[in-house]
């Protein structure tokens, strides 16, 4: 079985810096890969390995999916290749952008199974897989909490707030991952080696078709104004205490 996992790479989120207007401060972030879509990675890896199959990445993004660190700590985790489209214009893509870019580049790869992390890390819209699926006309399940093949089909346990579907579709299909579905492995050295002699293939924006125009239009992106705390501590639950607990909370609306 042919299993493509698609990932993100995102500003790690220790290194973010709110600007006084509210802004997001990026430039001295530190890039990594998403930490939702390790989990795809490794749920692609571990699915690959049970099939006797194989599990290649796919990638939309800017010129810092070229760094060499981010692509051998992309391969290392159990890949066998690398699909990538690189263009300045998909730094700041939407989901819908994204989507379609990724959608047309899959057309161009032989696969039964595309693997999705349940969200970016950054934005978190979780809408990526759904879109990827959509757009190509497959099957599409999310929340998936594992994935496995049976004869041609694939059962796919799909987490729910009350209850686990189990769910059997045909392949090709897209599937997003849940965050706590797998451990991701971490690499060792001599997996971080052969990363580098893996295969890269990097398209541009014209060989997939170009990027659409996104539906909607973001404004700002900006961080909460920060509220001043009180500090009022109330020690011990008197009914005392709880009468001015209350009181307190009703004065604050």
């Amino acid at each position: 079985m042919n299993i493509v996992a698609c990932y993100k790479i995102v500003p790690d989120a220790q290194d973010i810096e709110v600007g006084a207007d509210g802004a997001l401060r990026l430039d001295r972030a530190q890039w990594v890969l998403g930490e939702y879509d390790l989990v795809a990675i490794e749920a692609a890896a571990q699915l690959a390995a049970a099939t006797d199959g194989s599990a290649v990445l796919l990638s939309a993004g800017g010129e810092k999916l070229n760094d060499t660190k981010l692509v051998k700590a992309a391969l290392s985790r159990g890949a066998d290749e690398l699909y990538r489209v690189v263009d300045p214009a998909l730094e700041d893509a939407d989901a819908f952008q994204t989507a379609s870019v990724l959608a047309a580049a899959l057309r161009k790869i032989d696969f039964d199974l595309v693997v999705c992390g349940e969200g970016s890390a950054d934005r978190y819209s979780q809408q990526v897989g759904l879109l990827v699926g959509a757009l190509l006309g497959l099957p599409v399940v999310n929340a998936t909490g594992s994935v496995r093949a049976e004869g041609d089909a694939l059962l796919v346990e799909r987490v729910l707030e009350n209850e686990v579907e189990v769910l059997e579709i045909a392949p090709p299909a897209v599937v997003s991952m849940t965050s706590d579905a797998v451990l991701p492995r971490i690499p060792q050295l001599k997996d971080i080696l052969a990363a580098g002699k893996k295969p890269v293939t990097t398209w541009s924006l014209d060989e997939v078709g170009g990027i659409p125009e996104s539906p909607v239009e973001t404004v700002s992106v900006k961080a909460p104004a920060s509220i001043a705390r009180k500090g009022i501590v109330l020690e011990g639950a008197t009914d005392e205490n709880i009468g001015e607990l209350v009181s307190g909370i009703r004065a604050s609306r």
